[in-house]
């Protein structure tokens, strides 16, 4: 079992090998996700993520670019290994982008050019046996993504479980833990079950620097918990893939049709535009942006069960120094 970290830094050695503050690493939050928050959430000491598996391979330096005209400060790279991501991997490590985040695939394809390169290569699995794979592969980090966990979500295990038996299945590799932490005491609480950081999501989707609309930030700050509903709703793009959304009246009346796989409620139905003209079907992999109009209610508002521990819209450098604060608070809190 690795060592807690002491509550006054709560440094972990994880935190060394990244070459960040605190032990804090923002999800990959899909399209929602700007190079702006990604800056915002190294610069407060944390890890920021650009999510680049979906982003045309030449517009992946630029972006890469202007991160680094933001912060100075190491950040990371998403990429699902269930799509093509040869090129774009090539166009991160050319780039020399320090951390390498992969998902939903075998780790074994790309954790050697990740250290060929010199970057560090994380990879997020949703059981033990997925965790002592990557760890088998050459991952030098395992993130464990609970059941809670807003977006695509990998296993079927809630995070207090999962967490420590991951750390028991790959010590003294290191764990990160992710799904349902957005404030101090999960935070406190998956370090104390072994975990050496945690992975937010949801809680930036709600930072002021994220690229969600804000009729995607309210519902996210107006949810409880029980609204985060595991589905397999909004595939579109991304067949079989479990995923966490808030319920709407497309989830809704897609339940009550006994969740269909073809002829679904309003299916075909463009319930959304962005500021290029793009369309947006009902039943999308995609989320509510700024700039786009329609029924932007009724798409995928994808979110963790900690949403219902969401009630405002906050800067990312808030986030982090409030998370940190009431993570050391609650370590040193006596009963």
């Amino acid at each position: 079992m690795p060592a807690h970290p002491h509550p006054s830094s709560l440094t972990t050695p994880l935190c060394r090998r990244l070459g960040i503050d605190v032990p804090l690493v923002q999800a990959p939050i899909g399209s929602a996700v700007s190079p702006e928050l990604v800056a915002a959430v190294s610069n407060a000491g944390g890890l920021g993520m650009l999510v680049l598996t979906w982003t045309p391979v030449e517009e992946i330096a630029p972006t890469i670019d202007r991160v680094r005209e933001l912060t100075d400060r190491p950040f990371g790279a998403n990429l699902v290994l269930d799509f093509p991501i040869a090129d774009r991997l090539d166009a991160c490590l050319e780039r020399r982008v320090p951390v390498i985040s992969t998902f939903w695939g075998d780790p074994a394809t790309c954790s050697d050019r990740i250290h060929a390169a010199g970057a560090i290569h994380l990879h997020a699995v949703g059981s033990a046996d997925e965790a002592r794979h990557a760890a088998d592969a050459g991952a030098d980090a395992v993130v464990a993504q609970g059941w809670e966990a807003g977006g695509h979500v990998r296993g079927l295990t809630a995070t207090l479980p999962l967490v420590p038996a991951v750390v028991d299945a790959v010590s003294p590799l290191p764990v990160i833990a992710a799904g349902g932490i957005a404030d101090g005491r999960g935070l406190a609480a998956v370090l104390t079950l072994g975990a050496q950081a945690a992975w937010m999501g949801t809680r930036f989707l709600a930072a002021t620097e994220a690229r969600t609309h804000d009729i995607y930030r309210r519902r996210i700050v107006d949810a409880v918990t029980e609204e985060a509903t595991y589905t397999g709703c909004f595939d579109g793009g991304w067949p079989n893939a479990p995923h966490r959304s808030l319920r709407n009246s497309t989830l809704t009346s897609w339940e009550a049709a006994d969740s269909p796989l073809s002829t679904r409620p309003g299916e075909g139905d463009i319930v959304a535009l962005d500021a290029e003209g793009a369309q947006y079907l009902r039943y999308q992999d995609a989320v509510p942006l700024l700039g786009m109009t329609g029924d932007l209610d009724s798409m995928a508002l994808y979110a963790g069960q900690s949403a219902g521990l969401i009630h405002e819209v906050l800067p990312a450098s808030t986030i982090v120094a409030r998370t940190v604060a009431e993570a050391k608070r609650s370590m040193t809190r006596e009963f």
